[in-house]
Parts: structure tokens; C-alpha cells; sequence
């Protein structure tokens, strides 16, 4: 899978990027046909302390699924929107069992 991350008005470290890449391979082993993701990671000018947002779309067959959060840290978004996407995945393969 590949995976493009765009991070408008900052530049994301390597440890970030690497720690992204390495979360969203996990999905494969609950769909292997996706094609690649992309990460869209931005910050908000808030006084909030939870404004990081990421972004996650997942280009599979047939349709793309997304997933939006907003954490403290970017890290700890990733792991929100790949246990979301884990979830849609899984749904995503049972409905496809279920038609074959």
C-alpha cells in the first residue's frame, strides 16, 4: 500500500511519517486490496488543546473510506482513525461475504 501524507503549513518530521506509515499497515491484515491511503494532517488555530486534525482516506475497490479525528497529538489521532478504519474494513469484507 502506498501511503502520501500532505501536511499544509508544517513540515512532518520522519518519525511521524514512519510512525503513520507503520499504524496504517496494520490494515492490511483485515483487507489486503487497498490501494493506497492518503493522510492529510493539519493544525488549527484554536486555543483548544485538541487541535490536531487528521485526516485518513483509504482507496479500495470499488469505493474509498474515510475517517476524520481531531486528538492532542497526531499519533494519538492516527491510532483513533486506524481503529475506525479496522472497523469499516472488517464491515466492508462480511458485507462482501455475505453476497458472494
Amino acid at each position: 500500500m502506498k501511503v502520501n501524507v500532505q501536511a499544509p503549513n508544517f513540515a512532518a518530521d520522519a518519525s511521524l511519517l514512519e510512525f503513520i506509515e507503520k499504524r496504517l499497515s496494520k490494515l492490511e491484515q483485515f483487507y489486503d486490496k487497498i490501494v493506497y491511503a492518503d493522510v492529510f494532517l493539519k493544525v488549527q488555530k484554536t486555543s483548544e488543546k485538541e487541535n490536531k486534525i487528521t485526516e485518513v482516506m483509504l482507496s479500495v475497490p470499488g469505493s474509498d473510506l474515510i475517517c476524520k479525528k481531531e486528538s492532542k497529538t497526531f499519533e494519538a489521532a492516527i491510532d483513533e482513525c486506524v481503529q475506525s478504519l479496522g472497523r469499516q474494513l472488517k464491515k466492508r469484507k462480511q458485507k462482501q461475504r455475505a453476497h458472494a
